[in-house]
């Protein structure tokens, strides 16, 4: 490069790749002719750099192109490397390459003047870092698996646009060949079009918001305009996030000790083994043990694969490192459940663990939160008992969060606030969005178990008009093969006609069908007892509401039968649907859809057959739109290990939701969550570093 003072005759500019990063500003100097050479002859260098003089001939709108191919951001106004911006025949660029931004004069296709802008950047091993960590974080939030004409797509530069499909085209400024190279091609308004180049992914990214989004001509500036809104509006939230975590960043305590026997005699007594993402979660749950800073983790991974074992195996490792442990469950049922499996696997151990719940007497509860403040007991599971202002530990070390998704942020916070250095460590197969968002945005890690237990099949689901046919079919198969039916029902001032309903369906079936119910308003002890009764096989079908939903391990289950799944959201009947399959018998899902204009079971037991597909009256309209999108992409991910999609899914149906109160919400539709998200994140970052 020449230059005199601010005016410079000619300049390199290089894209933002890996490979360049790792070279000094002082090395590009020094090897100018080189690389001048072999960009004649060697198609990276072609594609990867540019070389300018003052008085040129460059068409201007190709130049453009070239900058936005070759990875820099466009924005309003230039600060940082890695950016561009255009005012009508002013083009800045902060090259990589250099520690300032450049100012290019055009005039027409002409290069009038070349000059370098009054900011300088000291540090430049740390920008060259910090453009590294942008790049990576770009490929996590791109996304673009199973890409399908007519997705939504964001450009970061550009964007909501419409994906078209897959293109071949020559590249811009070809010297050396007849080549071709393959681009995404997306659609804007008014006809336009972009093509996106293979290898340049990361500015892309799934639009998650609004079903249709706003789409603006490529040559407006309505997006840079609102993506700097967003930016400047991400930072102040950044600062309000990092607040509420620095106590927790800045909290030390002891490590944990290394895999001890226990440790190993304990991985000796599960049943089954170890799927690779088990192990791989293990490993990462083990490193945030060994760290001084407290562990904050989310294991998302589908109903029945394995998160439970991850949850005991830590348990484990706090109480030997002298922890008490507590692990807070959403349902008296799923506690119980817990409890009496975690007993029975730590029964040759020397560890105290007891079940609190608003279902023991007083006495018993009373002597069990004495024992916990004299640090008697070691692990404890509970429901919300365990929030109580009575409960105190004397040296609770780690909480596990069961079903992520049934507890409020405010439950969560009151359990953390009892010591600042805390280990969190929180199960989900369906995230709520805002936890879904922290785990993307750094402010929380996330750990992904999708891989299936040897011998699991997937559960076939079908989406049918409502049928007694098909109901009493359903039952049948599974009974004669000597399993059980959920048959879920989820309106508890009908239930009892329901049953009437199934009994009269099942009355010729031999042995005779046993029917039972469960809903929330039973009383607990009677809850707790059908339940007892329905896992012992003294029912046969059980009639209940969405409270079958949270976490019951029951494998000889394998029917489901949804009366209404109309009224289901989303993660909701995922949930659900992973009530069964819990073993390696083959299950089966009927998701039923109603036509009465009351959506229930009719006056007489009897509900007459209905034509097929999705047009039908429930509650005396035709089902919404969204109601059929659920069902569709429910039936979508019929697959194993689904439920990481499924969030996301359902976060894409209700409009990207309230993941960080309603004044963000607005900004996510406005750019998409990935996007959004990944514009927190930079920002965080860049707190983190200031």
């Amino acid at each position: 490069m020449e230059m005199s003072d601010q005016i410079i005759t000619k300049l390199l500019i290089v894209s933002i790749t890996p490979y360049f990063l790792e070279k000094s500003n002082f090395w590009f100097e020094k090897n100018l002719n080189k690389i001048l050479q072999t960009q004649k002859t060697q198609t990276f260098w072609e594609d990867n750099t540019i070389f300018l003089e003052k008085n040129q001939s460059c068409n201007f709108s190709q130049f453009l192109r070239k900058l936005d191919e070759m990875g820099y951001e466009k924005v309003i106004r230039v600060s940082e490397p890695g950016e561009f911006s255009r005012r009508g025949g002013i083009i800045e660029v902060f090259p990589i390459n250099l520690n300032y931004p450049i100012r290019f004069d055009f005039y027409g296709n002409l290069i009038e003047n070349i000059e370098r802008l009054p900011i300088e950047i000291k540090d430049e091993k740390t920008v060259k870092e910090i453009l590294k960590k942008r790049l990576k974080s770009q490929k996590i939030f791109s996304d673009l698996k199973g890409l399908k004409p007519g997705d939504y797509l964001v450009h970061l530069d550009h964007g909501v646009g419409k994906f078209i499909g897959l293109t071949k085209e020559k590249p811009l400024n070809q010297k050396m060949s007849d080549r071709t190279l393959s681009y995404y091609q997306i659609a804007y308004a008014q006809g336009d079009r972009l093509y996106v180049p293979f290898g340049l992914e990361r500015k892309l990214s799934r639009y998650i918001g609004f079903v249709e989004p706003k789409i603006s001509r490529l040559s407006s500036p309505f997006w840079q305009k609102t993506k700097r809104k967003i930016k400047e509006e991400a930072e102040k939230l950044a600062k309000e996030l990092l607040e509420i975590y620095a106590k927790r960043e800045i909290a030390q305590r002891p490590p944990c000790f290394p895999d001890s026997e226990i440790d190993a005699k304990l991985a000796g007594t599960f049943l089954f083994e170890e799927t690779p993402d088990q192990v791989q979660t293990m490993k990462e749950i083990e490193q945030d043990l060994k760290k001084l800073e407290p562990m904050d983790r989310i294991v998302c991974g589908d109903v029945g694969f394995g998160k439970t074992e991850i949850a005991l195996r830590t348990m484990v490792k706090k109480v030997n490192s002298g922890y008490q442990t507590a692990m807070i469950c959403p349902t008296t049922i799923l506690a119980n459940q817990h409890y009496h499996n975690f007993k029975k696997r730590l029964k040759q151990f020397p560890i105290r663990i007891e079940l609190l719940c608003r279902l023991q007497p007083k006495t018993g509860q009373k002597k069990i939160i004495q024992n916990l403040k004299r640090g008697q007991i070691d692990m404890v599971i509970g429901t919300h008992r365990l929030l109580s202002s009575d409960v105190e530990f004397k040296n609770l070390g780690l909480l596990v969060i069961d079903d992520e998704q049934r507890f409020g942020v405010n439950q969560k916070e009151k359990l953390k606030k009892l010591r600042t250095s805390l280990d969190v460590l929180s199960l989900s197969a369906t995230p709520i969005p805002r936890t879904l968002y922290l785990a993307l945005s750094s402010l929380k890690e996330i750990s992904l178990i999708q891989t299936p237990p040897l011998g699991r099949l997937a559960i076939k689901t079908f989406i049918l008009p409502w049928s007694e046919t098909v109901i009493k079919k359903a039952i049948w198969a599974e009974i004669s093969r000597g399993g059980q039916v959920y048959f879920l029902y989820n309106r508890v001032e009908t239930i009892e006609t329901a049953k009437k309903f199934l009994e009269g369906l099942t009355s010729g079936f031999r042995p005779e069908v046993k029917l039972g119910i469960a809903h929330g308003r039973l009383k607990e002890k009677e809850l707790v007892k059908v339940m007892a009764d329905f896992q012992n096989r003294k029912i046969d079908v059980l009639v209940a509401t969405t409270i079958i939903e949270n976490g019951l391990d029951l494998p000889n289950v394998n029917t489901l039968i949804v009366a209404d799944s109309t009224r289901l959201g989303l993660a909701e009947a995922y949930q659900i649907r992973g009530r069964i399959g819990r073993s390696h018998i083959q299950s089966f899902a009927y998701f039923l859809y109603p036509h009465t204009k009351r959506g229930q079971i009719a006056e007489g037991d009897k509900i007459n057959e209905v034509s097929p597909r999705y047009g039908v009256e429930v509650n005396g309209s035709h089902l919404s739109e969204k109601a059929e999108m659920r069902l569709d992409a429910l039936k979508e991910a019929e697959e194993l290990g689904s439920g990481y999609k499924i969030a996301l899914k359902d976060l894409e149906i209700r409009g990207a939701g309230n993941i960080l109160g309603k004044e963000q919400s607005g900004n996510i539709n406005q750019v998409g969550l990935n996007l959004y998200c990944q514009i927190l994140s930079e920002a965080i970052e860049k707190l983190k570093r200031s």
